[in-house]
């Protein structure tokens, strides 16, 4: 069993920041791919940002140049600083990751359970 688990998430002016944080736990034996998306009531989900095991980047277009990504191998937690909030930035962040349970199996798509972001004057 594997676990995602956000954190960071809250309120927050226009203009300000945060920096979500995701941690996976369990059986994991190495995890590829790891990203962050996010989701508006009634719209789609949509990409934010990913980062490969070897740092490899990419972003959505409407956020390069204010949010990073990053993350620690060693934690396996993946990170988002989210700079110059707007808010049409406001949505429920979602992590996820690939994750290879045992050296023999498939990497499986895990998701974690979303924390909320909320840009408001």
């Amino acid at each position: 069993q594997v676990q995602l688990v956000e954190s960071g998430g809250g309120l927050v002016q226009p203009g300000g920041s945060l920096r979500l944080s995701c941690a996976a736990s369990g059986s994991i034996f190495r995890i590829y791919t790891m990203g962050w998306y996010r989701q508006v009531p009634g719209k789609q989900r949509e990409l934010v940002a990913t980062i490969g095991s070897g740092g490899d980047t990419a972003y959505a277009d409407s956020m390069k140049g204010r949010f990073t990504i990053s993350r620690d191998n060693a934690k396996n937690t993946v990170y988002l600083q989210m700079n110059s909030l707007k808010f049409e930035d406001t949505a429920v962040y979602y992590c996820n990751a690939d994750v290879q349970v045992f050296w023999y199996s498939n990497y499986n798509l895990y998701w974690g359970q979303g924390t909320q972001v909320t840009v408001s004057s």
